[in-house]
């Protein structure tokens, strides 16, 4: 399927089909959504808040609801999966990300699904990862052997920025967001994980080679900092790099590059203004020796969910990126050619709604979580 519209855009985007992707690069906000290159199929209904979603290798699905349910979906079935941990659901808090162990099997040793969820203190809260061993039984799911690998040490009463996604390398580790909790200085103190991307290997152990490990005072599981609120994280698939965007304040949604030791600076550079007034926030958008962002949204579409497109059916979609928007209710794609960023297009994925998760399936088509109270699964394909 070609890439529609795309030549007629890089002339809205002008100079954007320029700069590479070590540069910022804005995004505009005449890019208009446009017709949808697939048909949309909705695959299920009812979900109450999914948030994120994972393809088991038997066909089924595992979706979280915010809430503090995990479903297994496998045709007709819908199950609860039992011996989760506890879950606070809080303001933006609850049962969050789930992905599978990389090498993830139903009758194996390595049958591990890892969860991001709402912890709660006394009277206080914040993001952890977990993981328990996935058995399937007939009619009943549960998780075997729960543990939780870490916990945001200094949790407060606020409901806000929680992140939280999960993603993994091809060495051994699994990294997942914490955002800056609604305190944003959070963000720029490295003894404390909020605001940060937090690397572990598997098992939860702190990896030799964290780039904090041996700075005085800095927390040891913090691989980047500086962030304010990141709900995508996705593994680039040739570079094995890992990928983020996060939430500005009124404006200045950031697409990233992870790189070790990094500060990203929220809240001393943003291309965000303070809401309602519309001030600056911090010391304007660049400084040096804070890693700006690749792209960036003004005015915001309230990101979340982030995938890199393989797969055969959308064939012209090789490694561009998938981002579903919140407030702009679409799904985004990120026209990537030649390690730059020439375009950017909106979809309706199939209905007017906030895009919660969006994910490349085993078969390369693309599903969406729609966030409502009766949330549902869309699978996108190309057009019959």
């Amino acid at each position: 399927m070609p890439h529609l519209s795309r030549y007629k855009h890089m002339a809205v985007l002008g100079s954007l089909a320029l700069l590479s992707l070590s540069s910022a690069c804005r995004s505009e906000p005449s890019v208009a959504t446009e017709p949808a290159p697939f048909r949309a199929q909705t695959l299920l209904e009812d979900l109450e808040q999914p948030w994120a979603l994972a393809f088991l290798p038997d066909q089924a699905w595992l979706i979280t609801q915010k809430a503090g349910e995990l479903l297994y979906v496998k045709g007709k079935q819908r199950i609860r999966v039992a011996q989760l941990p506890d879950v606070a659901v809080t303001g933006q808090g609850g049962l969050m990300d789930v992905a599978l162990h990389p090498a993830f099997a139903l009758d194996g040793d390595s049958n591990w699904v890892y969860l991001t969820f709402n912890q709660a203190g006394d009277d206080v809260y914040g993001t952890a990862l977990g993981r328990g061993r996935l058995v399937v039984e007939g009619n009943s799911a549960r998780l075997d052997d729960w543990q939780t690998l870490f916990s945001l040490p200094q949790k407060t009463d606020s409901g806000r920025h929680f992140g939280s996604r999960i993603a993994f390398d091809d060495d051994g580790h699994v990294y997942f967001s914490i955002g800056d909790r609604g305190e944003r200085q959070r963000a720029q103190d490295s003894a404390d994980a909020a605001g940060s991307v937090i690397r572990l290997t598997l098992d939860g152990g702190i990896p030799e080679d964290n780039p904090l490990r041996n700075q005085n005072n800095a927390h040891p599981a913090i691989y980047s900092y500086g962030h304010r609120n990141i709900q995508g994280m996705a593994t680039h698939p040739d570079s094995g790099e890992i990928w983020t965007h996060e939430h500005g304040p009124q404006g200045g949604d950031e697409l990233n590059r992870i790189v070790a030791g990094r500060n990203y600076g929220w809240p001393l550079i943003t291309y965000g203004k303070e809401y309602g007034t519309g001030f600056s926030i911090g010391e304007g958008s660049e400084k040096p020796g804070i890693e700006p962002p690749r792209h960036y949204w003004v005015p915001s579409i309230a990101p979340s969910g982030m995938a890199f497109y393989r797969g055969s059916a959308f064939a012209d979609w090789q490694g561009d990126i998938l981002v579903g928007a919140l407030k702009h209710r679409r799904l985004v794609r990120l026209d990537v050619e030649d390690g730059r960023i020439v375009g950017e297009h909106r979809y309706v994925a199939g209905e007017d709604a906030r895009i919660r998760d969006v994910r490349v399936g085993p078969d390369g088509l693309i599903y969406v979580l729609t966030d409502a109270s009766k949330g549902k699964l869309i699978r996108l394909a190309p057009p019959a």
